[in-house]
């Protein structure tokens, strides 16, 4: 018997769920078989891979609304947003970076607790009242192409908010899209944003109680993999 015959994937967050999704031959690679992901050259002009500026954007846009730095200059064009999460975090009504945790029954429950499953991390959530939050997430790179995914991503947010505060009865979504100035924005009652809960559970259960990984084996699966080159035997260049 192999290790992967043996082998669950016992902890799931959204970004774990969009790479199986994408390729669960990647997931094996990571998981199972642990390979490390090869160090990437850097694009032509480029002083910064795409996930590492993001992860500094993030970092750097935190630290301004705690009071710690500048805001970025990536950022400048949402100057009046920032300005008003900042007075939001002031006063006591906004958490950033939240570390919530969820059983396999979707219980509310620390976010490093053995019982976890689910792991949940949203940027910024702000309550405006008990009865209404706002779910905000910040976006670097491009819209296009990605709103599908950036749109589920928040839902799991707006249902991970509902279910640690069973007051709030209103919850608003936003992206900040910081590399193109824009803005988007959705509310719903509680109501209907759980009405996501279910096909959530059933995918993030596919994938926690997969015994088979599948190569995705095509050039758009494949394009941003980092085990496409001389790795992963299946890759499409």
């Amino acid at each position: 018997m192999s290790a992967q015959d043996n082998f669950t994937i016992k902890k799931v967050s959204f970004s774990r769920l969009a790479e199986f999704e994408n390729c669960a031959w990647a997931t094996k690679l990571k998981l199972i078989d642990r390979i490390p992901e090869p160090e990437r050259p850097l694009p032509p002009g480029k002083t910064e891979h795409a996930n590492d500026r993001g992860s500094r954007i993030h970092d750097e846009c935190e630290k301004f609304v705690r009071g710690q730095g500048p805001l970025p200059q990536e950022a400048k064009e949402f100057a009046q947003h920032f300005d008003a999460l900042k007075g939001h975090f002031e006063a006591g009504r906004a958490s950033l970076e939240g570390e919530w945790g969820f059983t396999v029954d979707w219980e509310p429950c620390n976010y490093n607790a053995p019982e976890v499953w689910l792991r949940v991390k949203a940027d910024a959530v702000v309550w405006l009242s008990k009865k209404r939050a706002v779910v905000i997430d910040y976006k670097t790179g491009r819209k296009f192409g990605n709103e599908i995914k950036h749109a589920e991503q928040v839902q799991l947010y707006a249902m991970a908010v509902m279910i640690r505060c069973p007051d709030v009865e209103v919850i608003d979504v936003e992206l900040w899209y910081l590399d193109q100035d824009e803005l988007t924005h959705a509310q719903k009652p509680t109501t209907k944003w759980i009405r996501h809960l279910k096909p959530f559970d059933a995918r993030f259960k596919r994938m926690s109680t997969a015994k088979t990984f599948k190569p995705a084996a095509n050039k758009i699966s494949c394009s941003w993999c980092p085990y496409r080159k001389g790795i992963c035997p299946h890759a499409v260049i």
